[in-house]
This record gives structure tokens, sequence and C-alpha cells, in this order.
């Protein structure tokens, strides 16, 4: 099997992105966007959905920063899973962190589209606008042409939330990344193939 893997970038006036995704990987990462919550929180899709992934940027505004890190990190997955044959596709995860628990499902349907549930406290966390957990996601699912929910489902600590979101995120890529070996290799649509 060909490496999964991807590298995108994207340079406009406002933003510098390089990003550079393995599907197959052991977790490493190395971040640094200057936000460092978003840091911490790109880490752990790394950290817990098994890819290798080094994220730079830098940007005049964070809004900014974050929506093109996930474009260029939507992109890299979308360019990563090829043609998706063989995948297992579809993945969720529940993931708790302390008094928080967060629930994400996807579908590699090949179609963008995100339903998303995640109210925070405060307009912050940590050095991060809040809101933009729930915009990364989106533009994510977007690029990557993917259905993407995710729902926090209790929590009082607003890092807690977030965190406990993006393991779920991790998780369920990487279930749905997954080369099911019983599919020997065929697209896992009854269609015969899933656009992208």
């Amino acid at each position: 099997m060909k490496p999964r893997s991807s590298r995108v970038s994207r340079d406009t006036t406002e933003t510098h992105v390089v990003v550079d995704l393995a599907l197959d990987g052991t977790g490493r990462s190395t971040v640094d966007t200057g936000i460092r919550m978003f840091d911490h929180l790109l880490t752990q899709i790394a950290r817990h959905g098994l890819f290798d992934v080094a994220v730079a940027a830098s940007g005049d505004d964070q809004h900014h920063v974050v929506e093109d890190v996930a474009i260029c990190l939507g992109r890299a997955l979308n360019e990563a899973l090829g043609d998706r044959a063989g995948v297992v596709r579809m993945a969720h995860a529940i993931v708790p962190m302390d008094e928080a628990l967060s629930l994400v499902a996807i579908d590699l349907s090949g179609r963008g589209g995100a339903v998303v549930s995640a109210p925070f406290a405060a307009g912050h966390i940590g050095d991060l606008e809040s809101d933009l957990v729930r915009h990364f996601l989106v533009s994510l699912s977007s690029e990557a042409k993917m259905t993407l929910h995710a729902r926090v489902e209790s929590g009082l600590n607003d890092h807690h939330k977030a965190e406990s979101l993006f393991k779920a995120l991790a998780r369920a890529l990487d279930g749905a990344c997954r080369i099911d070996s019983r599919r020997e290799g065929d697209v896992p649509s009854s269609k015969g193939m899933l656009e992208h």
C-alpha cells in the first residue's frame, strides 16, 4: 500500500500555512500556530488519532490562522485518503475529560458537512477565541469532504470541553480512516465510489 500522506500549503495576504499529515503514523506532532491553546488542541488530533502531523502557521489575525489551518488540514486529509478504497469510512467516539464529555461521529462520505454543538461559557479558552473551535470543525469537514457531527454533552470547564471534543475528533478520525482488510481494497459505498 502506498503511503497515505500529504503536504498542503496556503499563502495569502493574511496567512502562511504548511501542513504535513501522515495517516498511518505514531502520534508524532510538531505544531506552531502562534496560538498556544490551538497548538494544544491540534496536538490532541495527532496523539489520539495516531497521525503524524506537522503544522506551521502565521498570520495577521487568529481567526484567519485557525480557518486556514483547518482548510489545509482538511485538504491534506482528503488528499491522503485518495479514493478512500478500503477504509472503514464511518466511526464515532465518546471521550470524557474530568467533568466534560464530548461525542464526535464521522462519515468519510466525500460530502462536506458539519453539525456542531459546542457551547462555551467564556469568550476565550486560554488565548483562543472560543467560537473558533466551531469554525475550525466546520471548515475542516468542508475541506476534508466528510460529514461531521460534534457535540459537547456536558462540562463546566471550557478547557476540558474543548480538549475532550478534539480528543473525540481524533479517535473518530482514527477509526474512520483505518484500512479494513475485509474490504480487500473496495470502496465502502454501494455506489462503488465516494466523491472526493
